[in-house]
């Protein structure tokens, strides 16, 4: 079975706060580690109310601090909101506190609205076009310097950061395949084209310093219970959210509603099904059966689980039933 990370949007909860979501996105992060989840990644959104981890290296320096063993890092940096030389301080920071354990995923969106990227940036000089030439500076900053190179990054020259590239089309499969770095699909919230993007980036892969064969993460919404009816009002929440973001509603994460799809307007539930298509909700045994169909059906080699569930109890069994469903799958395959 292949490995389970974690991507975590340290949801704010209505009736809740910041602080609330930054302590239960640690206490997720030490359930994970014992459960064998292999990294745990955090995003970058601004001005969103439900998501805290807008200054995601803070949270990822919150998380790490709490943890011991399992990688931590970025799902994704947007890197057109910075100046890559930041980036390559932020997460040489990162790497020289928790050595071995920091990974930088970046992502060309801006992770916002055009308003929020003005406020961001200050202006839009820099914007999507120059991201293929950001990653390579971004890259380069993170090498050993080379003799008369005026400007370092200190500390993460010389050190060993992961990065990856993020995407939800296929622009992102063709860069990752080209600089031969490891890529994560957002099949969770755009799935759309995800199978052609797996063709074009394993076809196209070039061997590199820190990659020598193509490796892909597939985010997949995992919403699991000890009952179906539980597990489908877990689901209510990320249902109810995704409808309100959609329709310019966005707030905190909302309590569960019972039958909330069905209350919907057909159009809607359509939306609903296309979009979040990559999940799973249910009990355990439809768990592991969702999970290994998954996984055949993609070559996946990794899958990133992420859940936007209110209560932080149920939201801890849900990914406890996903690591179970992961073990009793790699117990059968090896008889």
């Amino acid at each position: 079975m292949v490995p389970l990370s974690i991507l975590d949007l340290s949801p704010i909860l209505e009736g809740s706060d910041a602080a609330r979501s930054f302590a239960n996105s640690r206490d997720l992060a030490r359930h994970a580690e014992t459960l064998g989840y292999r990294r745990y990644w955090l995003a970058e959104h601004h001005n969103m109310p439900g998501i805290a981890s807008a200054a995601t290296a803070v949270v990822i320096a919150h998380v790490s601090a709490g943890t011991t063993t399992m990688r931590v890092g970025a799902g994704g940096i947007m890197l057109p909101n910075h100046a890559p030389l930041m980036v390559a301080e932020a997460f040489g920071t990162l790497a020289s506190l928790y050595p071995g354990r920091i990974d930088l995923g970046l992502g060309r969106a801006p992770g916002t609205d055009p308003v929020t990227s003005q406020a961001l940036r200050r202006n839009l000089a820099a914007n999507v076009d120059t991201f293929p030439d950001d990653v390579i500076e971004l890259m380069h900053y993170f090498r050993e310097p080379e003799p008369g190179q005026k400007v370092r990054a200190v500390p993460g020259a010389g050190l060993e950061v992961p990065i990856w590239i993020l995407g939800s089309s296929l622009y992102g499969a063709q860069l990752a395949a080209a600089l031969g770095l490891p890529y994560a699909f957002a099949s969770h919230f755009a799935p759309g084209d995800m199978d052609h993007a797996i063709a074009i980036y394993r076809d196209r892969f070039q061997p590199s310093a820190q990659l020598a064969k193509p490796h892909v993460m597939l985010g997949l919404n995992i919403f699991a219970a000890d009952s179906e009816e539980e597990a489908a009002l877990l689901f209510s929440s990320h249902q109810q959210a995704f409808v309100n973001s959609r329709s310019g509603r966005r707030g905190r994460l909302p309590p569960p509603q019972p039958d909330f799809a069905a209350s919907l307007d057909p159009r809607w539930r359509a939306l609903l099904d296309q979009m979040l298509s990559c999940r799973i909700v249910g009990t355990p045994d439809t768990v592991a059966k969702g999970l290994k169909a998954f996984v055949e059906r993609t070559g996946a080699d990794e899958i990133m689980v992420t859940g936007q569930i209110y209560d932080h109890a149920a939201r801890k069994r849900s990914f406890e039933i996903a690591a179970t469903a992961r073990d009793a799958i790699a117990a059968a395959e090896a008889c």
